[in-house]
């Protein structure tokens, strides 16, 4: 059984910083690619950052790039998202997620945590 559980979430003030961590089991954790969605209210849920296998490809969407880091340490199967200087644009619920290294769609998820910035 294949679990993804996302912790770090909750209310900070804007400029402020949170660290996401990502718990995964019932994987082969350095066989995937990790990702780090997130979705807004009224909004579609969008890639915020992606991680390969080995961690020697990153991905940030523009809005993040400067401020959020994304990292993973596959001997703890943890993924890892740092967001310093969080602007209230921001604030949606973050999803980690995972795909094996040689497939195009992301197939697990996990239940998501809210994070919230306020002005």
């Amino acid at each position: 059984q294949v679990q993804l559980v996302e912790s770090g979430g909750g209310l900070v003030q804007a400029g402020g910083s949170l660290r996401l961590s990502c718990a995964a089991s019932g994987i082969t954790f350095g066989n995937y690619t990790m990702g780090w969605y997130r979705q807004a209210p009224g909004k579609e849920r969008e890639l915020v950052a992606s991680i390969s296998a080995s961690s020697s490809t990153l991905y940030y969407t523009d809005s993040v790039k400067g401020r959020f880091t994304i990292s993973r340490d596959n001997a703890k199967n943890t993924l890892y998202l740092q967001m310093n200087s969080l602007k209230p644009e921001d604030t949606a619920v973050y999803y980690c997620a995972a795909r094996y290294y040689r497939a195009s769609s992301y197939v697990y998820w996990g239940q998501g945590t809210q994070v919230t910035v306020s002005s």
